[in-house]
């Protein structure tokens, strides 16, 4: 920005905003590259908040969003539909198993609302008006509106709207740890069996739980937090067992973030609901959505006069250039193989590299899974102490990583690398390594706030 340039009256996103001057002003996009106003590149290393697939400014996507915007660029679902949305939502039913209808939105909290009025309003339609809470694990994530806030669990976020929140019955999660001397595969087989065991006792035991909800495979937000090997299915067969109903959130961590197309199928789990977002249309334009199962589904239909329909809508619900791109990008991962692509080789190149990381002084935690890697700063390996500088984490290592031309972001003490799915090998080895670099020149700061 230059220093004539009029005062931005921008307020941005989770930002302290007396610690910024100004803020770098992005003009162009190339593959994984983001160039600024000044022609400076740097790595797009949190994939513009996970949900970029294919890099920047690539032609099929563009294509595709400036042919449907010539024809129709926006239509209602309301008493209308249009092929995009058709086609997209038979995409989804048939990559989901068990899932059989799709209520569109415009952003992953918008889905995790839906799945929460889903959850509710089905007890209701069937008669149980003593279904009103919902069941949620430590440390999740599900958005920042008002219901995806009461049903995440931590507290740094949503501390300050506790008391505009509803309340939710909190169970703990066992988590993989890869920290300094390790954690044995007995150790982590008793912390998955006390926490299933909690998990069971409290659905066994309350009949007012409406719903369990949770990340699907890892807890994204939480930390990089990845689930111990069995967790989900189990906690999906506790929800069966006990007629509760299960939804799964794979807004941040479907569509090959942590390797599989759907997570929840790898995990051998069996949701009611389930929420897609961030990766749908590529990263290109703002689309989410909420699939339920037959039964759902089926609770809600009746007579006109009869107060069953799901009382929920969005104005941009299913935009047809929006749904248009979405299609594209499923179209591009199959042409492309995408999948087999992340689970073969980017995902294999990002641990092998990942794991030196551990060696960085201020790296206590190292935690890889598919195409998202999470680096836990410490002030020491011992404690697992957090580092705690005076300026915000956030604004150190993101100029530590401005200086080396890669754009990092971090969650509390968690840096999080979280590429565009389709980066090269080339490109994914420069991104690494210069995080490392941009971490160990960060470290005096964070160590001791200079």
């Amino acid at each position: 920005m230059k220093d004539d340039a009029p005062a931005s009256r921008v307020w941005h996103p989770n930002t302290q905003m007396s610690e910024w001057e100004q803020f770098d002003s992005i003009s162009y996009g190339d593959g994984v590259w983001l160039i600024d106003s000044e022609g400076r590149r740097m790595i797009d290393g949190v994939a513009s908040m996970w949900c970029n697939v294919w890099g920047h400014s690539n032609a099929e996507l563009v294509g595709a969003m400036t042919e449907q915007a010539q024809k129709l660029p926006h239509s209602s679902l309301f008493n209308l539909t249009h092929e995009p949305a058709e086609q997209l939502a038979r995409s989804l039913v048939e990559m989901s198993p068990g899932m059989h209808r799709v209520q569109y939105s415009d952003s992953g909290s918008a889905a995790v609302e839906i799945a929460l009025k889903m959850a509710f309003q089905y007890w209701t339609n069937e008669g149980d008006n003593s279904r009103c809470t919902v069941a949620s694990l430590d440390r999740g994530y599900h958005g920042d509106t008002l219901g995806a806030m009461s049903v995440g669990q931590i507290p740094e976020f949503f501390s300050k709207y506790g008391q505009q929140m509803f309340k939710t019955v909190d169970l703990p999660v066992p988590v993989q740890t890869v920290t300094r001397g390790g954690c044995s595969p007995m150790d982590s087989e008793r912390r998955q069996e006390r926490c299933l065991g909690e998990i069971s006792d409290t659905l066994s035991r309350r009949d007012d739980i409406a719903a369990l909800i949770m990340e699907s495979g890892a807890q994204m937000a939480g930390g990089a937090r990845i689930f111990t090997s069995g967790f989900q299915g189990e906690v999906g067969r506790i929800c069966r067992q006990n007629g509760v109903l299960l939804i799964v959130d794979e807004v941040a961590t479907g569509f090959g973030r942590l390797g599989p197309m759907c997570v929840y199928s790898d995990e051998q789990s069996k949701p009611d609901i389930v929420t897609y977002g961030k990766m749908l249309t590529g990263g290109y334009l703002p689309l989410a959505a909420t699939l339920a199962t037959t039964k759902i589904y089926d609770a809600f239909l009746g007579r006109h006069d009869s107060g069953r329909h799901l009382f929920h809508g969005h104005t941009y619900s299913g935009n047809p250039t929006a749904a248009a791109v979405a299609n594209k990008n499923l179209e591009m991962y199959a042409r492309h193989n995408l999948i087999c692509h992340i689970t073969s080789k980017a995902s294999k190149t990002l641990a092998s590299h990942a794991s030196g990381m551990s060696d960085i002084g201020v790296v206590g935690d190292v935690r890889h899974k598919g195409m998202m890697l999470g680096l836990e700063l410490v002030a020491d390996k011992e404690s697992m102490k957090p580092v705690c500088p005076a300026a915000s984490i956030n604004h150190i290592i993101y100029k530590a990583g401005r200086r080396r031309g890669v754009y990092l972001r971090t969650l509390g003490n968690v840096v999080m690398v979280v590429p565009p799915l389709a980066i090269s090998e080339s490109e994914l080895v420069m991104l690494l390594e210069r995080t490392a670099g941009a971490i160990k020149d960060a470290a005096p700061a964070l160590l001791h706030g200079r």
